[in-house]
């Protein structure tokens, strides 16, 4: 699976207006592709300007869910809607939720607000699963709710961040999540995942804000977690991972 941010149609700061969205799904024609915006705005031609989150899977989609993030206080500060694009995969073991998320940058307090929403929704799932029935005649049964997932993306903090730890050491009841490089990796250095190349929207240097949480259901399955430093194609790196059977 392929977990993007910042996937921009018909914004001419990005990717000259590009529908990039597009352009990913002719990269990887084999993959199911699922584009979802935070932001949806029409212009007074009447054009549409998308801008959000795109997972691509090769493993079978069962279910799709946008949730809009908690925007408070929007007016006060720079800053854009964010969501979180959850898409429902079916793996050899089970179904999963897989949750690709960019949290605010400019304001803590909607970054804050927007981890409580994620781990409402976790607990939400966790506590209540579902299993679809084998036919999609009527919306009641037609659904599914895995209690595992695996979210990622750009969080917009760094490790010692007490954000972090909000959801890295949540207690709430059912699977919580934590960090998949502290289960796989424990004790080991964290590798930067941003201002490796880019020092001019990272004049401090290379940081870590980008992660990979998993429930605790599975953390015994990750077997690897890396980032790839060496691309300089993005201002952040890319985070893979690679999950047992």
């Amino acid at each position: 699976m392929f977990c993007f941010q910042e996937v921009s149609a018909n914004f001419s700061r990005f990717g000259d207006g590009a529908d990039q969205s597009a352009q990913l799904v002719a990269l990887l024609p084999s993959y199911s592709a699922i584009f979802r915006p935070a932001i949806e705005t029409v212009d007074r031609a009447g054009s549409i300007h998308c801008f959000g989150n795109m997972t691509l899977s090769r493993l079978p989609v069962l279910q799709i869910a946008n949730h809009l993030l908690p925007f408070p206080g929007a007016g006060g500060v720079r800053s854009m809607r964010r969501h979180a694009l959850e898409v429902t995969v079916q793996a050899s073991f089970g179904a999963i939720r897989i949750v690709n998320t960019h949290l605010e940058f400019h304001s803590a307090d909607q970054r804050q607000a927007q981890i409580t929403r994620l781990l409402d929704l976790q607990q939400d799932a966790s506590g209540s699963p579902k299993q679809a029935s084998s036919r999609h005649d009527e919306p009641y049964g037609s659904q599914t709710v895995a209690a595992s997932s695996l979210m990622c993306g750009d969080f917009n903090f760094d490790v010692a961040d007490p954000q972090h730890a909000l959801i890295d050491r949540a207690g709430r009841p059912g699977l919580n999540y934590r960090d998949a490089w502290t289960a796989n990796r424990p004790g080991r250095p964290r590798a930067p995942t941003c201002g490796i190349f880019d020092r001019a929207q990272w004049p401090d240097g290379p940081d870590c804000r980008d992660f990979i949480f998993v429930t605790e259901d599975l953390v015994r399955r990750v077997r690897s977690i890396e980032v790839n430093a060496a691309t300089d194609a993005s201002d952040h790196q890319p985070l893979g991972i690679e999950v047992a059977d």
